[in-house]
């Protein structure tokens, strides 16, 4: 295995592939390959598994009684997925897991990471670190389907992605379909009022960003 690979990951970020290689030949895991939309954790299935990504993306995808889905959160290339269900006090995922294109997994165990965390202490404050900015994220997940109006939904996102790049141009997430998913709204009308906001010259559409021109104008909007 090339062990350069998890040099990027963000469990291992920061050790050098030779001590990535000798702490994993000690402790127990595997790599798991799934095909595109099979499912890794079902909805409160005992979660005692996580899973480092090491190619493809993944979704956690609420699904609700009257068939409505919230997509809470996408994982890509060396993210972690499961970890909070794993160390929660339910020990149950909270959310269907879906592979949304061919992923390779390496998982472990919750016994296992923890003998990694052990053994390094890089691993143990990487570990933390990503629980706490996953919290963080959700949070602002959160707050985001708070609102109602798409334009205040739009303009929430754009506006946050802003504060986490440090850049105007926003990249659009896969496609203009999987972002109206992420916000809970339809591709359609997703669609209408970036244009809108563009007809305003709050924002420029490109095939793949969105450029933010007015940030004040995407800020008032939040407060109407």
């Amino acid at each position: 295995m090339d062990f350069t690979v998890l040099e990027k990951s963000v469990l291992f970020h920061g050790i050098p592939a030779k001590d990535l290689r000798e702490t994993l030949e000690s402790v127990p895991h595997h790599i798991q390959c799934y095909d595109k939309g099979e499912t890794i954790f079902h909805l409160m299935e005992t979660a005692n598994r996580l899973g480092i990504i090491l190619e493809g993306r993944a979704e956690a995808q609420k699904p609700f009684p009257n068939g409505n889905q919230v997509n809470v959160s996408m994982r890509n290339p060396g993210e972690m997925i499961g970890p909070a269900a794993v160390f929660s006090i339910s020990q149950k995922y909270p959310c269907d897991v879906v592979a949304i294109e061919p992923l390779t997994l390496m998982m472990f165990r919750k016994e296992d990471l923890m003998r990694l965390m052990q053994k390094d202490m890089r691993i143990l404050e990487n570990f933390t670190t990503e629980i706490a900015s996953a919290t963080y994220m959700l949070q602002q997940r959160l707050e985001l389907l708070s609102y109602s109006g798409i334009a205040q939904k739009a303009a929430y996102y754009l506006l946050m992605q802003r504060r986490k790049t440090g850049s105007d141009r926003i990249p659009i997430p896969d496609s203009m379909t999987k972002w109206a998913m992420l916000m809970n709204v339809s591709r359609t009308s997703l669609h209408r009022e970036l244009k809108r906001l563009e007809s305003q010259n709050t924002i420029r559409m490109e095939t793949h960003h969105v450029e933010i021109l007015e940030p004040n104008a995407l800020q008032d909007i939040l407060t109407k």
